[in-house]
């Protein structure tokens, strides 16, 4: 199976068209609900290659590494302001806590096309919106003067069914973040541009770089995201999968400004709040950008490309 052009398609024609091409090849197993799929081995091969890459070329930052499980503390949720700025990106763990008889009622419900779901109730846990976010609570307290740099991967979830099989809706983040002062950050941010484009030049990916936004909800969220822009402190790195009328955001780096230091009590040795910045790098869509760039069978891609990875 080859991967054939849809980039002069319209837009959703062009996002059905290579869903249909990377399901048909086996790449991604449809599981029944839009933006879920399952992933076979060559696949998890490209996207276990290129993320040992990326360990390879952020060696010198000597990150602390930590693997993160796609659940946070409800508690610590709370404490950020997605529920106001994203309600329509995030998901919720629901569980049964009764007891017999209410386990038979809800049975009933079942039984009778009723909505069972009203018997759940919220447990201590939220799907992870962003990778970054169960970091945050591990550092309340004061920094040292050098900060800290943390290497997370994890599962996340946001709730956006779509064609677009790069849309998806539980998927994988790598991240590096900096938290420390706001020259840090910046620095942070600053050298993670450079590296972010050589990583996916090197696999052939030859990304433009945008100032971008967040999709923050409702009309309030059309200030917060024009405010983003002006302040640019988001930027992703984007190329064309799907469509080339609308690239794919396929990484992207954030400066959070002192935003999670507030609201985990984050503290520079002077007092101050901390501030952060990351990059995240969507590994999903990363390996569709290759698949998508390169064909269906990683034994003919450019012998470049295949050094980078090591395949």
């Amino acid at each position: 199976m080859t991967c054939t052009s849809t980039a002069t398609l319209p837009i959703t024609e062009a996002y059905q068209a290579f869903l249909d091409q990377v399901t048909e090849a086996g790449l991604l197993v449809p599981l029944g609900v839009r933006g879920v799929y399952g992933y076979n081995g060559v696949f998890e091969g490209v996207l276990q290659s290129f993320d040992r890459l990326v360990t390879r070329r952020a060696a010198h930052f000597q990150a602390d590494v930590m693997r993160l499980p796609g659940v946070l503390s409800r508690e610590h949720y709370l404490k950020t302001s997605h529920i106001e700025n994203f309600p329509d990106l995030m998901g919720s763990v629901h569980s049964f806590m009764g007891r017999d008889r209410e386990h038979m009622g809800m049975l009933t419900k079942r039984e009778g096309g009723e909505e069972w779901t009203e018997d759940l109730t919220p447990s201590a846990l939220m799907l992870t919106p962003a990778c970054c976010y169960p970091l945050y609570p591990t550092v309340t307290g004061t920094l040292t003067e050098a900060g800290k740099t943390a290497d997370l991967f994890s599962q996340v979830f946001r709730h956006e069914p779509s064609i677009d099989p790069c849309r998806l809706q539980i998927f994988r983040q790598r991240e590096f973040v900096r938290i420390g002062t706001a020259e840090q950050a910046l620095e942070h941010r600053r050298q993670w541009i450079e590296l972010g484009r050589d990583i996916l030049s090197e696999v052939g990916l030859g990304v433009e770089i945008v100032v971008a936004n967040d999709p923050f909800f409702g009309r309030g969220g059309r200030v917060m995201a024009a405010s983003q822009k002006e302040q640019d402190l988001k930027h992703e790195f984007t190329f064309a999968v799907a469509s080339e009328e609308k690239p794919t955001a396929i990484a992207s780096t954030n400066c959070h400004m002192d935003y999670f230091g507030k609201a985990f009590d984050i503290k520079l040795p002077n007092g101050e709040a901390a501030h952060s910045a990351c990059i995240g790098f969507g590994m999903e869509r990363i390996t569709l950008a290759l698949f998508k760039h390169h064909g269906f069978d990683p034994d003919r891609w450019p012998y470049e490309v295949k050094n980078a990875l090591e395949l």
